[in-house]
Order: C-alpha cells, then structure tokens, then sequence
C-alpha cells in the first residue's frame, strides 16, 4: 500500500493557528461510514448522533511541558530538546541543534543552571541523555523550564500564554505526553455534564502520546513503516463497563485516534481485556475494530498514521471525499482544528 494514496490538497491557511474561542465553538463533520454520507454541524451537536446507554472512551493523558530549550556549553550554539520518557539509561530526548552534536556534550537549560550531558543516540532516533546533578528529576526540570509541545505547524511550535490551558483536555489527570489527544480539546465540563444528563456514560483509558503516534511516514510503502511503542492502559474497570455497554446494545465512541489504539491494544486477543503495557500497533486499511463502533476525531495530516487509522475505520474513499469537502468548507484543521465523526 502506497502512502501517496494518502496526500490530500490543504491551503496552508486552514491550519489552526489557534484555538477556538471556546473549546465546544469547533464545526462537525459527521459520516457516515455505511452510506459514505455527510453532514455538517457544530460540535454541541455531537449529542444528537449519541443515545442513552452509549458510552464514550477518552484519553486521560496529560501534556507535559516537554520542550526545553538552552545552549551547547562548548560553542553557545542554540539547542531544543523535547523530553519523551525516563528511561534505565538517563531521559530520553528529541535533540535539534545546528551541526552534529557528540556524545559527552553538554547542554545549559535555559532559565537555569541546570547542565545536561548527551550519552549517546539511540538506533530508534532520539538521545540518551542525563542530567549532570543526578539529583535533578524530569519533572521538576520541566515545570520550572519547560514549554507546552505544541507541533511545528502551529506558530513554528512558539508557545503562547493560552497553550498550557487549551492545549490539553479539561479532563486531562495522568502527566506523561508530548502531544495532545486533540479530539478531546472540544470538551467542556458543561458538554460532559450533559453528556451524563442524557445517560451516555464516558470511560477512561490512558495513552501516552509519544513520536509514535506523530511521526510522519516516510517510507513509500505502508508496511515498511515502524511505529515507536507508548505507553496505555485499560483499567479492569473500564474494560468491563464496556463489555457491560455492548451487552446492553450501546456503542463504544472513542474520543480520539489514541483511544482507538488503546482499546484495540487491549483487544489483541479477540476480545476486550484489562491491559497495562507499551503498545506499537499500527492500525491501517484492512484492521478488524473489536473495540470500536464510532471515532470523533480531528482532521489529520496527510500521509499521517492517524489518517491511515480514519481510512481504516471509515474506508479510504469515504474519508479522503469527506476531507476535500471539509477543504471546500473552509474546515481548520490539525490539532487546534475542527472535528469529525465517524458513525
């Protein structure tokens, strides 16, 4: 399979430079994937495409402040870092600075006096790399140092004050990403509380957004692509009032292309289980969904693992139709974007 099947035409100025005024004032697409159909609407009208007994997973990942920015201690040359995880060998880090870098360079933090060494490259991509202060932790470095993550075609990743609030979910709890589950953006604490009105229960799973949710595919042909592991879990808890939720005729609505990963994670084995683990599943055109029976997602990239899972879901005529016409509508795209649903 080819992944120029998968490019699109996108004026560059329907990329979302930024959020909505309010998170729930995004537009809908919705589709259809029986009748390949569509409708627009805002995104308040998601509660008409849902019914009582229907059950809706999201992503309770949250967003660290994962870039980090400083100077090479040898040369003063400029350095961006984005911290990915601790790992048994130091922090793994996405490294950007002009010429090659060694191991055994240092880097000084902005803001601080805080020096990282560079330990070695990975054969995956990103540096080892440790803090000289071996008392010094991710996370307190982050919080004092760090910005929000937000991707390359937003502002050229430049964060503004607004970022560390909309660039995360209301009901983000578990700190580990370096990206937002962005279909959870739309969500205000008014729509979830109508959501409960209307007896649609929400579930929670956890996946860490890391660069294997982001990385572009570069290699011509699909299968030739590796997806990184991340991190999810399905909760004993969740799995069973799922399993509750179809016995009782209702449908599972993931809240996201993360979600949807997590729950055919744990789904592996035919039917859905408890499962804490890393994952790597790629999901492309032909995957059989166990888990799934409707996706409320954002409009992706092109030539992007996350619109090989749409396409997958949907079918890839169906989606690639819908997305020239939300072009046409002027839809804003990407992270920051608008939304569609898949039913």
């Amino acid at each position: 399979m080819r992944i120029d099947r998968f490019d699109y035409e996108l004026p560059k100025e329907l990329i979302a430079q930024q959020p909505a005024a309010e998170r729930d004032a995004a537009r809908l697409l919705v589709l259809d994937r029986r009748t390949q159909r569509w409708q627009h609407e805002n995104f308040p009208a998601l509660l008409k495409y849902l019914k009582p007994g229907d059950c809706l997973v999201v992503n309770d990942t949250k967003v660290m402040p994962a870039r980090l920015t400083g100077a090479r201690v040898a040369t003063g040359g400029r350095w961006e870092g984005l911290f990915l995880e601790r790992g048994e060998r130091g922090w793994e880090m996405l490294c950007k600075t002009r010429g090659a870098v060694a191991p055994g360079e240092r880097i000084r933090v902005d803001g601080t006096k805080i020096e990282l060494e560079l330990v070695e490259r990975t054969a995956a991509g990103p540096w080892m790399v440790r803090p000289v202060d071996s008392s010094v932790e991710p996370e307190a470095l982050m919080e004092a140092a760090g910005k929000t993550p937000l991707p390359p075609y937003i502002r050229d990743g430049k964060e503004s004050p607004f970022d560390r609030e909309r660039y995360q979910t209301v009901y983000a709890e578990h700190p580990g990403s370096v990206a937002a589950p962005t279909a959870g953006l739309h969500f205000t604490p008014k729509v979830l509380s109508e959501l409960a009105e209307a007896k649609i229960d929400v579930a929670r799973v956890t996946l860490h957004v890391g660069i294997g949710t982001f990385l572009p595919i570069k290699a011509e042909n699909v299968e030739d692509h590796a997806m990184h592991a991340e991190r999810c879990e399905v909760s004993e808890a969740t799995a069973e009032k799922l399993k509750a939720t179809r016995a009782a005729g209702g449908r599972i609505v993931a809240v996201g292309t993360t979600a949807v990963r997590a729950l055919e994670t744990a789904a592996r084995g035919g039917e859905l289980a408890p499962y804490s683990g890393s994952t790597d599943i790629f999901i492309t055109p032909g995957h059989e969904f166990r888990a799934v029976d409707a996706l409320l997602t954002n409009f992706h990239l092109p030539r992007s693992t996350l619109l090989l899972l749409a396409a997958a879901f949907a079918g890839e005529d169906a989606v690639l139709a819908a997305y020239r016409e939300a072009v046409k509508r002027k839809y804003r795209f990407f992270s920051y974007g608008d939304a569609m649903l898949i039913v």
